[in-house]
């Protein structure tokens, strides 16, 4: 019996022995195979330390893959306060070099810390001030890659791009909207030291850094050059406030050149007022639109069949009585007998008064919400703003008549621009948009209405607006053998008292081309122009002429002669193209040159060559001279 327990309490040693050596070698094995990695890591956590070597910001490329926005390789200082045996002298010798405080740099070393960062003064090093400092061969002094922004082209786009703070991470604009995709993973060089800090005689570990996504823009680089110098030039001649600049693709929603100004250098954002760099006043400013929203109304009007335009007359006396107010003409005695296209060219505000008592408040506003008014365009950019409408339930006929003449509501450009691409493309109202594609990602348009309108509805409007470039008040748009349809906009601002202000005024244009085919749209906007006649047609319309000249000049459109012809005025400069004379005599050459001056060189009876050439286009009264034989 005795022995059976004895027995037992052996097995039973023996049993508990063997379960705790099953039991340790299964520990080891868990550590050694399966917790290997981990505990490894953590040991690696111990020992190493790990300098930071910064990824460059993905680029920013036009849509023809020209760069706007690239990196420098710069430096940044790095300390490792252990490392450092003599502080004083180290300190003494890097504030030297760098220019910063010597205690402010002596606080930097003296951290407590296992990496410091000398940070801001040890930012963004040149390469010969790290070429003083790494000839000196200081212990724990280490300068590694850093990377910041380069603006290639300064305050272009600048309100579209935005900018970058020290740390290269975006602020505004695309930088930081697109701050995910363009910031990259940084690498590192890794090393290990003991607890003290001190270096270990291991070798180090380069992790690459990985740079950030490119990201190509609908931008067209020479379109916002040519946009840019048009309006600078315009800003700085008539003293404006403000001036806004877009162009966009019709059909399509891809915005081509965008400017706001006053702009800033992004480089060196810190020297401007907060309203200046945060506010892009193409998408952020409510105005009221003026004359340019009476293309709106027409649109409607046409599409609800509620004038032909051809054969429909008003009579403007200079005013109309809607309700208890008086609503006035911009010519205080009237414009007398018109067709509705006559009421379109001279932009006459009475008759739109009558198109949008026509059209009613459930209609004209139906047509103002599906065109995209009071409401975001959804743009690819921040601080986009809605516009402000009246409350339907708040419209009476006063706010009826006003708002079918663009007064007393607020739009911004971009909503303008989007709704008149959607008038002229046949209908189609689309999202518009900046960034084209991210990395391999590309985008497409996308469309947000179709059929607003018809066809038929569009290409009446496209005749009524070509016609007031060529006839009435967008006639300083007017460009010969092209097509360019618009409208002009003169509209009253209003002061902080609700008042309207005395001889302060937006003064705008919207045009596209061609006309019987939209591609191009472009809306110019000049904010309290001084020294000038505040009419949109004065300041504006050439504006825009200008830039559809850099337009047709950079895609080396044709010339078409389908357009309607504009009727000269007698203060109007007349272009006559020099017919070809060659093989005439001299007699024949001075019937075929009528208005212009002719100088013969030469005695023969045949002319061989003529000085411009043959079907340049001249201004009336020019001297030609004709090389006889």
């Amino acid at each position: 019996m005795f022995q059976n327990i004895q027995n037992k309490r052996i097995r039973n040693v023996f049993l508990i022995s063997l379960l705790i050596l099953l039991l340790v070698l299964f520990k080891i094995f868990y550590i050694q195979v399966i917790e290997y990695k981990k505990l490894n890591k953590l040991a690696n956590e111990l020992w190493s330390r790990n300098l930071t070597v910064q990824a460059d910001r993905g680029k920013i490329l036009d849509r023809n893959g020209k760069t706007i926005v690239d990196n420098i390789t710069t430096v940044g200082l790095y300390l490792v306060p252990s490392q450092i045996k003599n502080k004083e002298e180290t300190a003494k010798l890097l504030s030297n070099i760098i220019g910063n405080d010597y205690n402010e740099m002596l606080r930097h070393i003296t951290k407590k810390t296992s990496i410091e960062r000398v940070h801001p003064e040890g930012r963004n090093l040149n390469y010969e001030i790290a070429n003083k400092i790494n000839a000196l061969n200081l212990e724990g002094v280490y300068l590694l890659k850093e990377s910041k922004r380069n603006y290639l082209y300064d305050n272009v786009l600048s309100h579209v791009i935005g900018y970058t703070g020290i740390d290269n991470q975006g602020l505004s604009g695309l930088e930081l909207k697109y701050d995910k995709e363009l910031t990259g993973i940084n690498g590192s060089i890794k090393y290990y030291s003991d607890g003290k800090g001190n270096r270990l005689d291991l070798p180090e570990i380069y992790e690459q850094p990985i740079n950030g996504k490119d990201i190509y823009l609908t931008i067209d680089l020479d379109v916002q050059l040519a946009l840019e110098n048009e309006l600078n030039q315009a800003y700085t001649k008539y003293n404006a406030e403000q001036a806004i600049g877009i162009v966009m693709k019709a059909k399509t929603g891809e915005i081509l050149a965008m400017s706001s100004l006053p702009s800033f250098n992004p480089t060196n954002y810190q020297n401007y007022s907060e309203e200046i760099i945060n506010r892009n006043l193409a998408i952020w400013s409510n105005y009221e639109p003026g004359s340019t929203f009476k293309i709106v109304t027409l649109a409607s009007a046409i599409n609800e069949n509620i004038v032909n335009i051809f054969e429909d007359h008003y009579y403007d006396t200079g005013k109309i009585k809607v309700a208890s107010a008086t609503l006035h003409c911009w010519k205080h005695k009237g414009h007398g007998d018109q067709t509705y296209v006559q009421v379109v060219e001279n932009s006459c505000n009475p008759g739109f008064v009558n198109l949008g008592l026509k059209l009613g408040k459930d209609k004209l506003f139906d047509y103002i919400n599906k065109f995209g008014f009071g409401k975001k365009t959804g743009i690819d950019l921040s601080g986009e703003a809605t516009g402000i409408l009246f409350k339907k339930d708040k419209v009476g006929p006063v706010e009826l008549a006003t708002t079918a003449f663009g007064q007393g509501i607020s739009v911004t450009a971009l909503q303008q621009v989007t709704a008149v691409s959607a008038i002229v493309n046949g209908g189609t109202l689309y999202t518009p948009y900046i960034v084209s594609s991210i990395g391999d990602d590309k985008k497409t348009p996308s469309i947000k209405r179709e059929n607003i309108i018809t066809k038929e509805t569009s290409d009446l409007v496209k005749y009524a607006l070509e016609s007031v470039v060529a006839n009435g008040s967008g006639r300083n748009a007017y460009i010969e053998n092209y097509r360019i349809g618009g409208k002009t906009g003169t509209a009253q601002k209003v002061g902080s008292n609700g008042k309207y202000m005395s001889g302060n005024y937006v003064l705008s244009f919207i045009g596209f081309m061609p006309a019987d085919n939209p591609e191009y749209v472009v809306y110019i906007a000049i904010d309290h122009p001084k020294g000038v006649t505040q009419y949109g047609g004065v300041v504006s319309a050439p504006i825009a002429k200008d830039v559809f000249k850099n337009i047709i000049s950079i895609y080396n459109i044709k010339e078409d002669t389908n357009g309607l012809p504009k009727s000269y005025r007698w203060n109007d400069i007349k272009y006559i193209t020099i017919p070809n004379v060659i093989g005439m005599s001299p007699k024949e050459v001075k019937k075929e040159l009528k208005g212009l001056k002719v100088e013969f060189i030469g005695n023969g009876e045949k002319v061989i060559d003529t000085l411009p050439e043959i079907n340049t286009r001249v201004k009336e009264n020019s001297t030609i001279k004709i090389l006889l034989n």
